[in-house]
C-alpha cells in the first residue's frame, strides 16, 4: 500500500461493524498489488469505528461523515478524495484474493472502451457458490430486474467455472467495482437518490449511455457475506430494491420506451403485490406499496434525472437493448420455473 500517486484508490464505505471491517482491512493488506491506497468513508459509525481505524490503521485515509449518506454518498464522497487512476469501490463485508487488483487492471488496461469492471464475487460462508450481490457480472432484462451470472432472484448456482470467461455485462456490482475515475466523473457519480442498492446499475447505465462497456474479469475473485448492513428481507430492503428499479426504468429509457415498458412494469408490481399479499408477506407487500407512492409523488426528481441521463446520453436504446435480456425474467423463474441464469449473447462484444 502507498500514499503517493497510487494507480488505484479502494473506496469503503462503512456503517458500523468494527470486526466485519478489520477482517476486510487484513485480507486488503495481503493483496498482491502496490500502488493502492485504502480509504474509509464513515457513515457516522456510533460503535467507535473512527477511532478503532486511527489506533490501528494510521495510514489508512479516514473521512468521516456527519451523517449517514449510505452507499452513493460516502462513494462519492470518497472519490473526492481519491488519488488513484483507477477507483475501487468495495463492500467492507467482503475479503479477497491476493491478486484481485492485479486482474482487474490487466483488463481494464488493455481494452479501451472499457470503463467499468468487476471480479467473480463468490460467498464468503459458501465459497463454491456465487454470491447474491454480482455473481460473474450483472445483467438485466428491459424491465429493470437485474440478476447475474449464477444468480436469478433467490437462486444461487455453485462455482464450477461455468462463467470463468472475461465477458461483457450490462452492471458490475457495486460490492466490488473498479470504475476508471475520468469516467466516472464524466457520468455524474453515483446518484444518492438511490442511497443503497442499484446504484451501481444506474452508474453502469449511464456509461453504456455514454458509449463504453462493462466487464467482467472472473480471474480475479471476491467474497462476500451479503446483506450484513441491510437484512435480505428487511422492508427498507424490499422498498429500496423496487423504487430504485422503477426509478431506473421512468429515467433512463427514452420517453417512448418508459411509457411502453413503465405500463408493463407497473402491471407486473400490481402482480407482485397480489403474490406478497397472498404469501402473507407484509414486508415485501408494503415495500411494493411504498415503493409505487414514492414515484407518484416525485415526478420532478424523475424529470431531473431524465434531462441529466439525456445530457450524456451518446447510445440510443436500441442498442442498449442488445445488451438486455428480452423475456420478462421475473416471468421464466416465477411462472417457468427457470433457475439459472439466461445466456445473452451479446452484440457488442
Amino acid at each position: 500500500m502507498t500514499k503517493d500517486n497510487p494507480l488505484v484508490s479502494i473506496i469503503i464505505p462503512h456503517w458500523n461493524g468494527i470486526e466485519i471491517l478489520s477482517e476486510c482491512i487484513d485480507s486488503l493488506l495481503k493483496t498482491n498489488f502496490e500502488s493502492f491506497e485504502i480509504i474509509v468513508v464513515d457513515n457516522a459509525s456510533s460503535d467507535g469505528s473512527q477511532e478503532w481505524i486511527k489506533s490501528n490503521h494510521p495510514n489508512i485515509n479516514l473521512l468521516e461523515n456527519d451523517q449517514n449518506h449510505g452507499y452513493a454518498g460516502g462513494c462519492n464522497r470518497g472519490a473526492k478524495i481519491a488519488n488513484g487512476k483507477y477507483l475501487i469501490f468495495l463492500n467492507n463485508d467482503t475479503v479477497q484474493e491476493p491478486m484481485w487488483i492485479d486482474h482487474l487492471i490487466q483488463e481494464i488496461e488493455s481494452h479501451d472502451d472499457i470503463a467499468a469492471i468487476q471480479p467473480k464475487i463468490l460467498n464468503y460462508y459458501n465459497k463454491n457458490i456465487f454470491d447474491y450481490a454480482g455473481g460473474s457480472g450483472g445483467m438485466m432484462d428491459i424491465f429493470c430486474y437485474p440478476f447475474a451470472r449464477g444468480r436469478l432472484f433467490l437462486e444461487q448456482e455453485e462455482d464450477t467455472g461455468q462463467y470463468n470467461d472475461a465477458r461483457q455485462c450490462f452492471w458490475a456490482s457495486g460490492t466490488a467495482i473498479m470504475v476508471k475515475r475520468d469516467l466516472f466523473d464524466a457520468a455524474g457519480k453515483f446518484d444518492e437518490e438511490f442511497f443503497a442498492h442499484m446504484e451501481e446499475i444506474d452508474l453502469c447505465w449511464r456509461l453504456q449511455a455514454m458509449g463504453h462497456k462493462i466487464w467482467v474479469e472472473p480471474r480475479s475473485v471476491v467474497y462476500h457475506k451479503n446483506a450484513v448492513s441491510l437484512p435480505m428481507h428487511s422492508h427498507r430492503k424490499y422498498y429500496l430494491n423496487h423504487r430504485n428499479s422503477l426509478l431506473m426504468l421512468f429515467s433512463n429509457y427514452s420517453i417512448p420506451v418508459a411509457f411502453y415498458l413503465g405500463t408493463i412494469r407497473l402491471m407486473l408490481e400490481v402482480v407482485a403485490l397480489g403474490y406478497t399479499i397472498i404469501k402473507l408477506d407484509f414486508k415485501h407487500a408494503f415495500g411494493i406499496i411504498r415503493s409505487l407512492i414514492w414515484v407518484i409523488l416525485h415526478p420532478v426528481t424523475i424529470i431531473k434525472k431524465r434531462y441529466r441521463f439525456s445530457s450524456i446520453r451518446r447510445v440510443k436504446d436500441k442498442t442498449l437493448f442488445d445488451n438486455l435480456c428480452r423475456t420478462p425474467i421475473v416471468l421464466a423463474h416465477y411462472l417457468f420455473r427457470k433457475k439459472t441464469y439466461p445466456e445473452i449473447e451479446l452484440k457488442a462484444d
